[in-house]
């Protein structure tokens, strides 16, 4: 008998979970039908290029999308495009889509949830029919990321109002395209950070050009002849602009299923390392609309990001069709990277695990210390600065967090920190660890290993 699968969501969760379950069904010889809703257009694109797309670095739409829904399909997913779930009952085990061929009901034995998650657009950026005012918008879908393109080939003066990665990765397609800018956020800038790490990134900026406004709640927009001016802020500063970017964060879709399902804090589901969110029911859930195990912290937390809906997603697709599978998604760190150019300027800027503030309100012991030095061997032209703060638990000397800025190389140092906290070990672990040396990369001591002595000595 064939078993049905039905996905909501044809991105990076739900397809990871789709192939990973055909795959599954030929290993295990089971029979299985899968089939896919996607509201949209597009199908299975990196929305983290969007940024680089909009600074003229990647060369079209199509460059971002890792495969077509014609690809989809020759695997053997009936992928129905433009069409929205509109209603599912996980009692009855039942849903309704609505696309371009009608009203359709359907029935499944196992469903998946990837509807991912939605940028925030607060109620100053809307007119009163809801409709986006003339030059805003978010940054998260390829539609999104073409509209970015002809609103930066029109010119203006850009507002961006929102300080995390996406805000920060669009200041820079921003000065990449010639445009001056303004960043205001409502609270810390890039708040992932301890403040000292922080602030190098904020004066990095305005050396740049870069207006970066802390604690700048917008609160307006001011519309002349059906163009956006400015924007208004709760302290009363009237910023100058015709374009405002939206990165205030996201939020995720779980709107079908609301009130059947327990929901985190954040409002996403929480399904287990194997994917599932309630068994009995045949309900799966990955991507965006969900919140990852904090591997320190021992919680739930919402870490949206295309690496934990790939990797749950083809768990999760590896259970579906096998119930023997140990394929498991064992959580997170909070490891990110990203990085700033703009003129003469270049930085690059990684974390991982728990900064000094957060772990402090978490009631963890700690000691962190600040280490400045260089990428390569200080003779080597390849040298650039680089700035490294290591975060360790006192009396266990776990590690527990590290942050990287620097110049060219610097960022990527990061993953050895993450592999150490993956592991449980500690900056004594961190210091001694066999890393690569050669003088146009690193330093006879690596920075990353002297930053974890010079906490392990103090400790």
């Amino acid at each position: 008998m064939t078993h049905k699968i039905v996905v909501i969501g044809a991105d990076a969760a739900g397809m990871a979970a789709a192939h990973q379950a055909l795959r599954a069904a030929r290993r295990t010889g089971r029979e299985v039908s899968i089939v896919a809703y996607e509201a949209t257009s597009h199908t299975s694109y990196s929305a983290c290029g969007l940024p680089y797309l909009v600074a003229g670095q990647v060369d079209s739409q199509e460059a971002l999308v890792a495969r077509t829904a014609e690809q989809h399909r020759a695997a053997g997913i009936d992928l129905r495009m433009g069409t929205r779930v509109t209603a599912v009952d996980l009692d009855a085990r039942t849903l309704t889509a609505q696309g371009h061929h009608g009203v359709e009901e359907t029935g499944y034995d196992d469903l998946v949830i990837a509807t991912g998650a939605a940028p925030v657009v607060p109620d100053w950026a809307q007119d009163e029919d809801g409709d986006p005012l003339p030059g805003t918008g978010a940054v998260s879908t390829l539609d999104d990321g073409r509209e970015w393109l002809d609103r930066m080939a029109a010119g203006g003066d850009v507002i961006v109002a929102g300080g995390g990665y996406i805000g920060l990765e669009m200041v820079e397609a921003a000065l990449a395209r010639g445009h001056r800018c303004t960043l205001l956020t409502r609270g810390r800038f890039m708040h992932t950070l301890d403040s000292e790490m922080r602030q190098r990134l904020v004066e990095t900026m305005r050396k740049a050009g870069v207006d970066v406004r802390e604690g700048a709640e917008v609160t307006g927009l001011d519309v002349e002849a059906g163009r956006v001016t400015g924007a208004r802020t709760a302290d009363g500063q009237h910023v100058p602009g015709e374009l405002v970017v939206l990165a205030m964060g996201l939020s995720p879709r779980t709107e079908l299923v609301s009130g059947q399902v327990p929901l985190g804090r954040r409002g996403g589901l929480l399904p287990d390392s194997r994917g599932r969110v309630d068994p009995a029911r045949g309900v799966w859930a990955a991507g965006d609309c969900c919140e990852v195990h904090h591997r320190l912290l021992d919680e739930p937390h919402f870490l949206p990001l295309g690496t934990h809906a790939n990797k749950l997603g083809r768990a999760m697709g590896d259970n579906l069709a096998d119930p023997d599978s140990r394929l498991t998604f064992d959580g997170a760190l909070g490891t990110a990277i990203t990085r700033f150019v703009g003129g003469d300027q270049y930085l690059e800027i990684a974390m991982t695990g728990l900064t000094e503030e957060v772990a402090g309100e978490a009631g963890l012991d700690v000691l962190a210390a600040t280490l400045e030095g260089n990428t390569a061997s200080g003779y080597m032209p390849e040298a650039e600065p680089i700035a490294i703060k290591v975060v360790a638990e006192r009396s266990t000397r776990r590690l527990l967090g590290a942050q990287i800025m620097g110049g060219h190389g610097a960022g990527k140092r990061i993953d050895a920190a993450a592999a150490t906290l993956w592991l449980g070990g500690t900056v004594d672990d961190l210091a001694w660890m066999d890393l690569a040396y050669a003088p146009p990369f690193a330093t006879a001591w690596e920075v990353l290993s002297v930053a974890a002595r010079r906490v392990a000595e103090r400790l």
